[in-house]
């Protein structure tokens, strides 16, 4: 293996790893070399995926908890380091409610409606990060990589405006956390996905992405695995588009 971009050695967390972009993050992690917690609300979901992991010869463990609960948070993190000895890299992946997107124009939606966002993507976020970085400042070393959406930068008629206002808060909240991060060896950055492939999504990729596909797994876990890397160690509170080019500015 190349020493360029090797995480040998390294222990990552990447929430909403059971499946889709998560899994495919924590396999490109693991693939590098780093033992990767695998967390999902579902364990069966996060067993699953350590199986798949395994039987490819790769480093992982089910790390299963519901994010958006605090003592949750914290017990899981309290088990991945008394298990693997310290956490190195956090990816912040979670990013759908258990009960799906629930599309909804915003006047029609409830207050229920906008928590299910915020308390995942801004909470879930906040309550691993609280647990995470005394360790990763204890060390003097840290990467922490939230995984947010292009519609935080676009608006859309889609009905997904908590969801966007949810992405907009985690993109200032992790600059803020480079901030007062930066001097402690840790930085924090974040991928903002454009049209990904886990929905039926290849016709609309075609037609307004620079590069006509749809996003894959294997593209967020290589951003990812730059954000992670030694070789980014002077890149933090900033957020890298990866949108196959559907948005410029």
């Amino acid at each position: 293996m190349s020493e360029l971009f090797s995480l040998e050695g390294q222990v990552a967390l990447v929430t909403g790893a059971g499946r889709g972009m998560g899994l495919g993050i924590a396999e490109t992690l693991a693939r590098l070399g780093t033992t990767v917690a695998i967390n999902d609300f579902y364990p069966e979901r996060a067993e699953a995926a350590v199986r798949q992991l395994t039987e490819q010869g790769l480093k992982a463990v089910a790390a299963p908890a519901d994010v958006t609960n605090y003592e949750a948070v914290q017990e899981m993190v309290r088990n991945i380091e008394a298990q693997l000895g310290r956490l190195d890299i956090f990816v912040s992946n979670a990013g759908v409610p258990v009960d799906g997107m629930g599309y909804c124009k915003f006047i029609e939606s409830s207050r229920e409606d906008w928590e299910r966002f915020v308390n995942l993507n801004m909470f879930g976020l906040m309550n691993a990060c609280h647990c995470i970085v005394p360790g990763m400042i204890e060390r003097g070393y840290g990467r922490i990589i939230a995984i947010t959406s292009e519609s935080w930068r676009a608006g859309l008629p889609m009905g997904i405006a908590a969801y966007a206002a949810s992405k907009a808060g985690a993109v200032g909240f992790i600059r803020h956390l480079a901030a007062e991060t930066g001097r402690k060896g840790i930085t924090v950055n974040a991928l903002s996905l454009g049209t990904m492939n886990n929905w039926d999504s290849e016709e609309l990729a075609k037609k307004t992405c620079f590069v006509p596909r749809a996003g894959s797994p294997q593209d967020v876990g290589a951003g990812v695995a730059y954000f992670a890397s030694r070789e980014a160690s002077w890149v933090t509170g900033q957020v890298l588009p990866l949108n196959g080019g559907s948005l410029t500015a």
